[in-house]
């Protein structure tokens, strides 16, 4: 999600190889879901947030084979983000805060 121009980042809790590294909130698309579907679901189980897709972000940032990261904006349409699921921190990072935390590889 995108607040003014800044990234919502989520501080790894789980698994232990993970914790404490950060990334970007969401996750895989299921089977039968399309990407915007995928993000919504997400979103309501990892943040507690209901949220509209808006955007892609253009690119793609290869994980670990075979996964490919997307980056989408996201209207906020209710609820509070807080970390519910394998989070212990959320944080809004403004693009010259980006590499303030150490970030997944």
């Amino acid at each position: 999600m995108l607040d003014q121009g800044r990234l919502l980042a989520a501080r790894r809790s789980a698994p232990p190889e993970l914790a404490g590294r950060w990334e970007l909130p969401g996750g895989k698309v299921e089977p039968g879901e399309t990407p915007e579907q995928a993000l919504v679901r997400e979103l309501r189980e990892e943040l507690g947030v209901e949220v509209e897709p808006l955007e892609r972000i253009p690119g793609e940032w290869p994980l670990r084979p075979p996964y490919v990261l997307h980056v989408w904006t996201a209207g906020l349409l209710a609820g509070e983000p807080r970390p519910l699921q394998d989070h212990d921190e959320l944080r809004w990072l403004a693009p010259a805060e980006a590499d303030d935390v150490p970030w997944l590889d």
